[in-house]
């Protein structure tokens, strides 16, 4: 029995995919595998079931933790956001050689040892530092940022700033700008047009980078440790604790599962708004 021809071809192996076996291997090996394996022991130690789970859920402390790292990812999503909208709305206004300066301005982050950076916070944001003594200036005495809530919220913004200037950049550059001229054209103030026309066309963008800076805070750790305090450690403190110094991997597990659902969730939520394309920066 001969195989129609519109099969055979559905079927033949692409030679170019042969290239994402290796990423694929990687992917398996670095992230599959230990992501099953702390899974399966949240669920299987010290005996099958969820009893880590109802422990975590009854824990007010790991629960404030939680509710403290969910607040922190938003409330950097919403000051990055508030940063990079103009930067990015900037980035589409100017000519190609100021514009070149600016992408690569907001893609410096990625350039440098984010330990370095993060140590570079240190030295501006503790007492005596620059910030402190510009806030003296200011009237605002004996302020020490390291160590605080508003500090890691800093270097976390500065950090994931790429992370929201080039959605909103790759959204904004496809906007025809001709339906603002036109609707100054037909009256409209300025800023009107912009608020009734370019800002409803740029929330792609804007859902995009929120979505993105708002799933890769929930991880961070780095930033957190060296700019705050354990008093207001997050997840990804607790979860390092629970793993390198207390052995306990089914409760870091259980509490990891939990962080990935929180990120399910946003994902699903952006997913009914944008495409998940437009969140890798994939102009529409």
């Amino acid at each position: 029995m001969s195989v129609p021809a519109g099969l055979r071809r559905r079927f033949r192996p692409d030679p170019a995919s042969a290239l994402l076996l290796p990423a694929l291997l990687a992917l398996a090996v670095f992230f599959l595998y230990p992501a099953i394996s702390l899974i399966w022991r949240s669920l299987s130690e010290p005996a099958p079931g969820l009893e880590q789970y109802r422990r975590l859920l009854d824990d007010g402390v790991t629960l404030g933790v939680m509710g403290r790292t969910l607040w922190v990812a938003a409330l950097v999503s919403v000051v990055t956001l508030l940063v990079a909208y103009p930067y990015a709305y900037l980035m589409t206004k100017v000519g190609d050689r100021a514009r070149a300066v600016l992408v690569a301005l907001a893609l410096l982050p990625f350039w440098l040892s984010l330990m370095a950076r993060t140590f570079a916070w240190v030295v501006l944001l503790q007492r005596g530092g620059p910030v402190s003594r510009l806030l003296e200036l200011l009237g605002m005495h004996d302020v020490t940022l390291v160590g605080t809530l508003p500090g890691v919220v800093i270097g976390m913004v500065q950090v994931l700033l790429p992370f929201m200037v080039l959605p909103l950049y790759s959204t904004m550059k496809g906007i025809d700008r001709r339906l603002v001229v036109a609707a100054r054209g037909m009256g409209a103030r300025p800023a009107t047009a912009f608020r009734t026309v370019f800002l409803p066309m740029s929330v792609p963008g804007v859902v995009a980078g929120l979505t993105l800076v708002f799933v890769v805070a929930l991880g961070f750790y780095v930033t957190p440790v060296l700019l705050g305090a354990p008093q207001n450690a997050l997840a990804a403190q607790i979860i390092g604790i629970k793993v390198e110094q207390l052995r306990d991997f089914p409760a870091a597990g259980a509490m990891a599962v939990l962080m990935l659902v929180a990120t399910a969730v946003v994902l699903a939520a952006a997913s009914r708004m944008i495409r998940i394309g437009d969140l890798f920066g994939r102009g529409r």
